[in-house]
């Protein structure tokens, strides 16, 4: 997150109101909901974990054990589980 002048951004006006509330100090102001990406898409670490979420299950399919995929994988019994049984984004 960067630091924006607001006098760079925004009208004379609507800084002028923002000022009734807020004087001297930084605000943080969020994208709205509709333009949030989910975690992971720009480093490409969400598309990785949901290759090895599918070959996962596809091994469990394939009758390899959950206590094998546990130790193949470095993750929890747990874990595997919830992959093997979540549905699919």
């Amino acid at each position: 997150m960067k630091y924006v002048k607001a006098s760079h951004v925004l009208p004379e006006k609507l800084i002028k109101e923002i000022q009734k509330y807020v004087q001297g100090d930084m605000i943080y102001i969020p994208k709205p909901a509709a333009s949030r990406e989910r975690w992971g898409s720009q480093s490409g670490e969400r598309k990785r974990i949901d290759r090895r979420n599918d070959a996962i299950r596809q091994s469990y399919a394939d009758g390899v054990t959950v206590d094998e995929l546990a130790a193949r994988h470095c993750l929890s019994v747990d874990t595997i589980k919830k992959i093997i049984y979540s549905k699919r984004s």
